[in-house]
């Protein structure tokens, strides 16, 4: 029997000091976020960008370049439409330097400013400060305030918002799956029963289920937990990057009150209305953190608190570590160097390979068994199997000829394997005949095989014809 004088196990455990994370309670329980509201030059300034890009987000599936839409990533189809042009899979360079690029102008703009993204246009952020707060601001009975509700939710305004976050994480569905299918074929299914196209269905389903998920449980844990944005900022930023931050040479030592009396406290009045404004639970007093995003709600309450106490603002403010710390300012250092002109080669090499890209690509192989065929009018015959991939927009019916060997003709063993649908690749078998002459010197002779579409584009491959020679 365990005396009671004996240590339990939980007795043995040191107890918590802080936070593991901002939506972590110390004893592991989840720690739900309600952030009060500070409306101030920075928020209205965020407000306007975060609805202008709502709009953009919606509006930029129906947009059309040249009869194709902006963006169309069509997964099934295996097409990639980015600006009006559309890639195929093959089109491994194209979309390596695409990608490539995107991901080195993150780095560069992170370097710069800081995670101005995660703050100002991620559609995380933008949706859930000022589509999904407001909402629970409205049915919690706090708009324009924020923080907890002053009064639990009934059931019936339970139900409304649960029904509100419904109807807009379907709108937000379509939206995004516009980008995936399209927009005609969207409307299509919209009209239609979900029984002509369950997978569809179920696919706009999952996505709805998600989005819920997410934005009226999983909430800021997004950028805490799941994105890996803030994981690499160790990486991305330098002292000299634009970040959000306190500045401690002019706040410490903190002292609640006004600065009338005391000359050695600090401006900081320990009021704490930057961390109940702060999306993500942090204290921004702490220094830089991995989980800020750059919000700047932090620098929106702490202006208006110096502005009552009668002390400048601009205690929390946009700022770099170095000019925290009294450094001086250097635009130019390697990352603002490097990252640019790097940046700007790739650019160019994705314009080259983007301008080059051909309507159809083209390869010959040569054809299996003997290198050539004598027949008994003096002709002799090579057999080869011709590549055609369409890259078109539309189906293409292609043409074969020979030059540079005279005499020689080109035999199409199936004249429909010719017509290539979009996007499609087929391996064209043909037959070359020529007179023995061409090749009585050296046993071979080179000339061009010449592939044309409908529209005259034409590719031009080296042939290189086998056939007896002649001592």
């Amino acid at each position: 029997m365990t005396s009671s004088t004996e240590p339990s196990v939980n007795d043995a455990l040191l107890p918590a000091e802080e936070h593991v994370l901002s939506t972590l309670e110390k004893d592991g329980r989840r720690r739900w976020l309600e952030p009060k509201l500070s409306t101030g030059a920075w928020w209205r300034r965020r407000r306007v960008v975060a609805y202008a890009l709502m709009v953009v987000f919606v509006v930029i599936p129906h947009l059309r370049i040249g009869g194709k839409p902006v963006i169309l990533l069509d997964i099934a189809a295996r097409e990639f439409t980015v600006l009006g042009k559309t890639f195929l899979p093959t089109d491994t360079l194209v979309l390596a330097l695409l990608m490539l690029s995107v991901f080195l102008t993150i780095i560069m703009v992170t370097a710069v400013t800081g995670r101005a993204w995660c703050g100002w246009a991620c559609p995380q952020t933008v949706y859930m400060e000022f589509l999904f707060r407001p909402i629970d601001r409205l049915f919690g009975g706090v708009v324009g305030k924020g923080g907890p509700s002053r009064t639990p939710r009934s059931a019936y305004m339970k139900v409304a918002r649960l029904t509100v976050y419904v109807a807009l994480c379907v709108f937000l569905a379509h939206t995004f799956l516009a980008y995936f299918v399209g927009t005609d074929r969207l409307s299509q299914w919209i009209r239609s029963s979900p029984i002509e196209h369950p997978t569809a269905f179920l696919v706009m389903g999952a996505t709805t289920i998600a989005m819920l998920f997410d934005f009226l449980f999983f909430r800021e844990q997004m950028c805490l937990i799941a994105c890996p944005y803030g994981r690499f900022q160790s990486v991305m930023l330098d002292s000299q990057s634009m970040i959000v931050a306190y500045d401690p040479v002019r706040g410490e030592p903190r002292q609640k009150g006004k600065r009338l009396e005391s000359k050695s406290a600090g401006d900081c009045v320990d009021c704490n209305r930057c961390v109940v404004v702060c999306p993500t639970g942090i204290d921004i007093r702490k220094g830089l953190q991995m989980e800020c995003i750059n919000c700047t709600q932090c620098v929106d309450a702490c202006d208006d608190v110096m502005v009552r106490i009668g002390q400048p603002k601009g205690l929390i403010r946009y700022s770099s570590q170095d000019s925290i710390a009294r450094k001086p300012k250097r635009l130019l250092r390697p990352r603002t160097i490097l990252y640019p002109i790097v940046l700007t080669l790739i650019v160019t090499a994705l314009g080259f390979a983007i301008a080059s890209k051909s309507g159809f690509d083209t390869r010959l192989i040569r054809g299996k068994g003997a290198p050539f065929v004598s027949a008994s009018n003096g002709q002799i015959s090579n057999s080869f199997q011709v590549r055609i991939v369409n890259r078109s927009d539309k189906p293409q019916t292609y043409s074969i000829s020979i030059v540079g060997a005279e005499g020689a003709t080109v035999q199409i063993v199936d004249s429909d394997q010719l017509s290539v649908a979009v996007g499609e690749s087929k391996l064209v078998p043909i037959t070359v005949f020529f007179p023995s002459r061409l090749t009585a010197g050296q046993g071979n002779h080179v000339c061009n095989l010449v592939v044309k579409d409908q529209l005259e584009r034409t590719k031009e491959l080296e042939l290189r014809i086998l056939g007896p020679s002649i001592r």
